[in-house]
Protein backbone atom coordinates (compact mmCIF):
# COMPACT_ATOMS: atom_id res chain seq x y z
CA UNK A 1 0.00 0.00 0.00
CA UNK A 2 1.83 3.48 -0.65
CA UNK A 3 1.38 5.76 2.09
CA UNK A 4 -0.88 9.06 1.21
CA UNK A 5 -1.38 10.96 4.44
CA UNK A 6 1.91 12.91 6.32
CA UNK A 7 0.00 13.56 9.63
CA UNK A 8 1.09 11.35 12.11
CA UNK A 9 -1.61 11.08 15.66
CA UNK A 10 -0.71 8.60 18.51
CA UNK A 11 -4.20 8.60 20.14
CA UNK A 12 -4.32 7.57 23.42
CA UNK A 13 -7.45 5.99 24.85
CA UNK A 14 -8.64 5.85 28.75
CA UNK A 15 -10.48 3.48 30.21
CA UNK A 16 -13.55 4.88 29.73
CA UNK A 17 -12.97 4.00 25.86
CA UNK A 18 -13.24 -0.21 27.18
CA UNK A 19 -15.52 0.17 30.30
CA UNK A 20 -18.00 2.67 30.94
CA UNK A 21 -19.17 1.75 33.91
CA UNK A 22 -18.57 -1.09 37.19
CA UNK A 23 -22.74 -2.02 35.01
CA UNK A 24 -20.84 -2.79 31.75
CA UNK A 25 -17.30 -4.55 32.60
CA UNK A 26 -18.77 -7.82 30.86
CA UNK A 27 -16.75 -8.68 27.53
CA UNK A 28 -19.72 -7.59 25.17
CA UNK A 29 -19.71 -4.16 26.90
CA UNK A 30 -16.37 -4.03 26.58
CA UNK A 31 -16.45 -4.63 22.51
CA UNK A 32 -19.51 -2.17 22.16
CA UNK A 33 -17.73 0.56 24.05
CA UNK A 34 -14.63 -0.43 21.95
CA UNK A 35 -16.76 -0.07 18.77
CA UNK A 36 -18.59 3.47 19.72
CA UNK A 37 -14.55 4.84 20.47
CA UNK A 38 -13.44 3.44 16.67
CA UNK A 39 -16.14 5.08 15.06
CA UNK A 40 -14.61 8.67 16.25
CA UNK A 41 -11.08 7.46 15.76
CA UNK A 42 -12.59 6.38 12.12
CA UNK A 43 -13.83 10.09 11.50
CA UNK A 44 -9.95 11.04 12.35
CA UNK A 45 -9.02 8.72 9.91
CA UNK A 46 -11.03 9.81 7.31
CA UNK A 47 -9.81 13.25 7.64
CA UNK A 48 -6.40 12.16 6.67
CA UNK A 49 -4.33 10.87 9.87
CA UNK A 50 -2.34 8.11 10.47
CA UNK A 51 -2.84 6.76 13.56
CA UNK A 52 -1.46 4.92 16.41
CA UNK A 53 -4.01 3.55 19.17
CA UNK A 54 -2.64 2.82 22.59
CA UNK A 55 -4.90 1.98 25.58
CA UNK A 56 -5.39 0.74 29.26
CA UNK A 57 -5.58 -2.22 31.09
CA UNK A 58 -5.69 -1.83 34.13
CA UNK A 59 -9.36 -3.55 34.67
CA UNK A 60 -8.69 -6.37 32.81
CA UNK A 61 -5.27 -6.99 34.01
CA UNK A 62 -6.99 -7.30 37.34
CA UNK A 63 -10.53 -9.64 36.01
CA UNK A 64 -7.22 -12.01 35.16
CA UNK A 65 -5.63 -12.02 38.59
CA UNK A 66 -9.17 -12.68 40.14
CA UNK A 67 -9.74 -15.54 37.66
CA UNK A 68 -6.33 -16.71 39.15
CA UNK A 69 -7.36 -16.47 42.48
CA UNK A 70 -10.56 -18.62 42.11
CA UNK A 71 -9.11 -20.72 40.36
CA UNK A 72 -6.05 -21.90 41.73
CA UNK A 73 -4.97 -24.35 42.71
CA UNK A 74 -6.86 -26.55 39.53
CA UNK A 75 -5.03 -24.45 37.29
CA UNK A 76 -2.11 -22.60 37.27
CA UNK A 77 -1.44 -18.86 37.80
CA UNK A 78 -0.24 -16.31 35.33
CA UNK A 79 2.56 -14.43 35.74
CA UNK A 80 2.20 -10.69 35.46
CA UNK A 81 4.14 -9.93 32.77
CA UNK A 82 1.86 -13.03 30.21
CA UNK A 83 -1.37 -11.04 31.50
CA UNK A 84 0.07 -7.96 29.82
CA UNK A 85 0.52 -9.85 26.69
CA UNK A 86 -2.74 -11.22 27.03
CA UNK A 87 -4.78 -8.23 27.87
CA UNK A 88 -2.74 -6.13 24.85
CA UNK A 89 -3.61 -9.30 22.39
CA UNK A 90 -7.57 -9.42 23.35
CA UNK A 91 -8.08 -5.25 23.74
CA UNK A 92 -5.56 -4.93 20.33
CA UNK A 93 -7.89 -7.79 18.53
CA UNK A 94 -11.07 -5.91 19.42
CA UNK A 95 -10.34 -2.69 18.04
CA UNK A 96 -8.25 -4.08 14.79
CA UNK A 97 -11.40 -5.64 14.32
CA UNK A 98 -13.58 -2.37 15.45
CA UNK A 99 -11.81 -0.21 13.30
CA UNK A 100 -11.64 -2.68 10.39
CA UNK A 101 -15.63 -3.11 10.20
CA UNK A 102 -16.01 0.38 10.56
CA UNK A 103 -13.28 1.08 7.34
CA UNK A 104 -15.23 -1.10 5.19
CA UNK A 105 -18.66 0.69 5.98
CA UNK A 106 -17.11 3.78 5.01
CA UNK A 107 -14.92 2.29 1.70
CA UNK A 108 -12.04 3.27 3.81
CA UNK A 109 -8.71 1.60 1.82
CA UNK A 110 -6.66 1.56 5.35
CA UNK A 111 -5.62 -1.93 7.57
CA UNK A 112 -5.24 -2.24 11.10
CA UNK A 113 -2.34 -4.02 12.58
CA UNK A 114 -2.22 -4.36 16.28
CA UNK A 115 1.40 -5.21 17.71
CA UNK A 116 2.12 -7.14 21.16
CA UNK A 117 4.87 -4.50 22.17
CA UNK A 118 7.50 -4.66 25.21
CA UNK A 119 8.83 -1.73 26.63
CA UNK A 120 12.21 -1.73 28.08
CA UNK A 121 12.83 -0.43 31.73
CA UNK A 122 15.82 0.11 33.55
CA UNK A 123 15.95 -3.12 36.40
CA UNK A 124 17.73 -0.48 38.62
CA UNK A 125 14.33 2.07 38.41
CA UNK A 126 13.79 3.14 41.97
CA UNK A 127 10.45 2.20 41.93
CA UNK A 128 10.81 -1.33 42.00
CA UNK A 129 12.26 -0.37 45.73
CA UNK A 130 9.03 1.40 46.68
CA UNK A 131 5.64 -0.04 44.36
CA UNK A 132 3.31 2.37 44.60
CA UNK A 133 0.81 1.40 42.15
CA UNK A 134 -2.31 -0.38 43.21
CA UNK A 135 -3.24 -3.69 40.88
CA UNK A 136 -6.13 -5.75 42.07
CA UNK A 137 -9.45 -5.41 43.78
CA UNK A 138 -9.60 -4.21 47.47
CA UNK A 139 -9.20 -7.00 50.00
CA UNK A 140 -8.59 -7.58 53.88
CA UNK A 141 -5.92 -7.85 56.27
CA UNK A 142 -6.77 -11.14 56.51
CA UNK A 143 -6.14 -12.12 52.61
CA UNK A 144 -3.28 -9.67 52.43
CA UNK A 145 -1.46 -11.89 54.42
CA UNK A 146 -1.84 -15.01 52.11
CA UNK A 147 -0.49 -12.41 49.13
CA UNK A 148 2.20 -11.43 51.38
CA UNK A 149 3.14 -15.03 51.57
CA UNK A 150 2.81 -15.57 47.72
CA UNK A 151 5.81 -12.76 47.34
CA UNK A 152 3.19 -9.73 46.92
CA UNK A 153 3.88 -6.40 48.68
CA UNK A 154 0.99 -5.06 49.98
CA UNK A 155 -0.41 -1.90 51.76
CA UNK A 156 -3.39 -0.55 52.97
CA UNK A 157 -5.11 1.77 50.71
CA UNK A 158 -6.25 5.32 52.44
CA UNK A 159 -9.02 3.12 54.64
CA UNK A 160 -10.51 1.40 51.30
CA UNK A 161 -8.87 -2.11 52.45
CA UNK A 162 -5.74 -3.76 51.66
CA UNK A 163 -4.00 -3.64 48.03
CA UNK A 164 -0.87 -5.35 46.00
CA UNK A 165 1.41 -2.63 44.77
CA UNK A 166 3.48 -3.22 42.05
CA UNK A 167 6.27 -1.09 40.30
CA UNK A 168 5.18 1.48 37.88
CA UNK A 169 9.34 2.28 36.29
CA UNK A 170 9.49 4.67 33.49
CA UNK A 171 9.74 3.47 29.99
CA UNK A 172 12.83 3.86 28.17
CA UNK A 173 12.51 2.24 24.59
CA UNK A 174 10.02 0.67 22.91
CA UNK A 175 11.30 -2.55 21.91
CA UNK A 176 9.07 -3.25 18.52
CA UNK A 177 9.48 0.69 17.59
CA UNK A 178 10.87 -0.54 13.87
CA UNK A 179 8.08 -2.34 13.61
CA UNK A 180 5.28 -0.07 14.77
CA UNK A 181 7.26 2.27 12.61
CA UNK A 182 7.37 0.44 9.35
CA UNK A 183 3.82 -0.48 9.90
CA UNK A 184 3.09 3.33 9.85
CA UNK A 185 5.40 4.57 6.60
CA UNK A 186 3.29 1.55 4.70
CA UNK A 187 -0.02 3.32 5.65
CA UNK A 188 -1.15 0.74 8.32
CA UNK A 189 -3.50 1.66 11.69
CA UNK A 190 -1.80 0.29 14.65
CA UNK A 191 -2.60 -0.63 17.92
CA UNK A 192 0.14 -1.17 19.84
CA UNK A 193 1.87 -0.19 23.68
CA UNK A 194 -1.38 -1.35 25.13
CA UNK A 195 -1.23 -1.41 28.91
CA UNK A 196 1.95 0.97 28.77
CA UNK A 197 3.37 -2.03 27.19
CA UNK A 198 4.88 -5.68 28.62
CA UNK A 199 7.40 -4.43 31.14
CA UNK A 200 10.95 -6.11 29.93
CA UNK A 201 14.43 -5.64 31.85
CA UNK A 202 17.56 -6.25 30.06
CA UNK A 203 19.54 -9.05 32.41
CA UNK A 204 22.53 -9.90 33.21
CA UNK A 205 22.98 -12.08 30.19
CA UNK A 206 21.68 -8.96 28.05
CA UNK A 207 18.54 -10.69 27.48
CA UNK A 208 15.33 -9.18 27.81
CA UNK A 209 13.58 -10.60 30.93
CA UNK A 210 9.75 -9.78 31.92
CA UNK A 211 9.39 -8.20 34.85
CA UNK A 212 6.64 -7.94 37.90
CA UNK A 213 5.50 -4.48 37.28
CA UNK A 214 3.26 -1.95 35.26
CA UNK A 215 3.62 0.98 32.96
CA UNK A 216 1.93 4.06 32.73
CA UNK A 217 0.30 4.00 29.47
CA UNK A 218 0.10 7.61 28.80
CA UNK A 219 4.05 7.67 30.11
CA UNK A 220 4.53 5.12 27.16
CA UNK A 221 2.49 6.83 24.51
CA UNK A 222 4.39 9.85 24.86
CA UNK A 223 7.72 7.95 24.26
CA UNK A 224 6.01 6.39 21.59
CA UNK A 225 4.97 9.79 20.45
CA UNK A 226 8.05 11.60 20.37
CA UNK A 227 10.24 8.48 19.00
CA UNK A 228 7.69 8.31 15.75
CA UNK A 229 8.20 12.41 15.93
CA UNK A 230 4.67 12.52 15.95
CA UNK A 231 2.76 15.45 14.85
CA UNK A 232 0.31 15.24 17.45
CA UNK A 233 0.19 12.97 20.99
CA UNK A 234 -4.25 13.11 21.92
CA UNK A 235 -5.29 11.75 25.25
CA UNK A 236 -8.83 10.56 25.03
CA UNK A 237 -10.01 10.76 28.37
CA UNK A 238 -13.58 11.56 30.14
CA UNK A 239 -13.60 14.96 29.84
CA UNK A 240 -13.74 16.85 27.05
CA UNK A 241 -11.66 19.74 28.34
CA UNK A 242 -9.13 20.36 30.82
CA UNK A 243 -9.63 22.62 33.88
CA UNK A 244 -7.60 24.44 36.30
CA UNK A 245 -8.58 24.68 40.19
CA UNK A 246 -11.34 21.55 39.28
CA UNK A 247 -13.84 21.58 41.16
CA UNK A 248 -13.52 24.57 43.10
CA UNK A 249 -15.85 28.22 42.49
CA UNK A 250 -12.67 29.56 40.42
CA UNK A 251 -12.95 26.48 38.22
CA UNK A 252 -11.80 27.23 34.65
CA UNK A 253 -12.10 25.42 30.97
CA UNK A 254 -8.96 26.18 29.13
CA UNK A 255 -8.99 25.82 25.40
CA UNK A 256 -5.44 26.23 25.15
CA UNK A 257 -2.39 25.94 27.23
CA UNK A 258 1.58 26.38 26.59
CA UNK A 259 3.97 24.10 27.38
CA UNK A 260 5.09 26.90 29.49
CA UNK A 261 1.63 27.47 31.02
CA UNK A 262 0.99 23.56 31.43
CA UNK A 263 4.62 23.10 33.36
CA UNK A 264 3.35 26.22 35.45
CA UNK A 265 -0.07 24.91 36.30
CA UNK A 266 1.82 21.22 37.03
CA UNK A 267 4.01 22.46 39.51
CA UNK A 268 1.04 24.89 41.42
CA UNK A 269 -0.39 21.20 41.62
CA UNK A 270 -3.69 22.01 39.78
CA UNK A 271 -3.48 18.02 37.73
CA UNK A 272 -4.09 15.33 40.46
CA UNK A 273 -1.46 12.51 40.56
CA UNK A 274 -4.56 10.09 40.19
CA UNK A 275 -6.35 11.91 37.17
CA UNK A 276 -5.18 14.56 34.63
CA UNK A 277 -1.82 14.40 36.18
CA UNK A 278 -0.16 12.10 34.59
CA UNK A 279 -1.30 12.84 31.00
CA UNK A 280 -0.02 16.47 31.38
CA UNK A 281 2.98 14.85 32.90
CA UNK A 282 3.28 12.91 29.51
CA UNK A 283 2.17 15.64 27.27
CA UNK A 284 4.93 17.60 28.85
CA UNK A 285 7.48 14.95 27.84
CA UNK A 286 6.19 14.18 24.20
CA UNK A 287 6.58 18.46 23.79
CA UNK A 288 9.85 18.75 25.25
CA UNK A 289 11.24 16.00 22.93
CA UNK A 290 9.51 16.70 19.91
CA UNK A 291 9.92 20.58 19.76
CA UNK A 292 7.09 20.40 15.93
CA UNK A 293 4.61 18.42 18.16
CA UNK A 294 1.53 19.31 20.00
CA UNK A 295 -1.18 17.74 21.97
CA UNK A 296 -4.58 17.37 22.68
CA UNK A 297 -7.08 16.30 25.59
CA UNK A 298 -10.48 15.69 24.66
CA UNK A 299 -13.13 12.61 24.97
CA UNK A 300 -13.86 10.35 22.49
CA UNK A 301 -16.69 11.88 20.60
CA UNK A 302 -15.33 15.38 20.52
CA UNK A 303 -12.39 13.85 18.56
CA UNK A 304 -13.29 15.79 15.46
CA UNK A 305 -14.75 18.82 16.72
CA UNK A 306 -11.53 19.74 19.10
CA UNK A 307 -9.44 18.06 15.82
CA UNK A 308 -11.17 21.26 14.66
CA UNK A 309 -10.69 23.77 16.96
CA UNK A 310 -14.47 23.86 18.36
CA UNK A 311 -13.58 21.98 22.01
CA UNK A 312 -10.76 19.75 23.57
CA UNK A 313 -7.90 21.42 25.18
CA UNK A 314 -4.71 21.98 22.60
CA UNK A 315 -1.45 22.07 24.83
CA UNK A 316 1.62 23.49 22.21
CA UNK A 317 5.07 24.81 22.16
CA UNK A 318 5.71 28.50 23.31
Amino acid sequence: MTPTHNKTAVVAVGGNALILDKAHEDVASQVSAVEETCKHIADMIAQGWNVVVTHGNGPQVGFILRRNELAYPEVHSTPLDVIGADTQGAIGYMIARALDNEFKRRSIQRNVAAIVTQVLVDRNDPGFKNPTKGIGGFTTQDKAEIFKQEGWIVKEDAGRGWRRMIASPIPLKIVEFDAIKTLINSGFIVASVGGGGIPVIENEKGDLQGVFAVIDKDRASSLLAAELKADLLLISTAVEKVAINFNKPDQKWLDKMTLSEARQYYKEGHFLSGSMGPKIEAIIAFLEANPNGQALITDPPHIVDALNGKTGTWIVQD
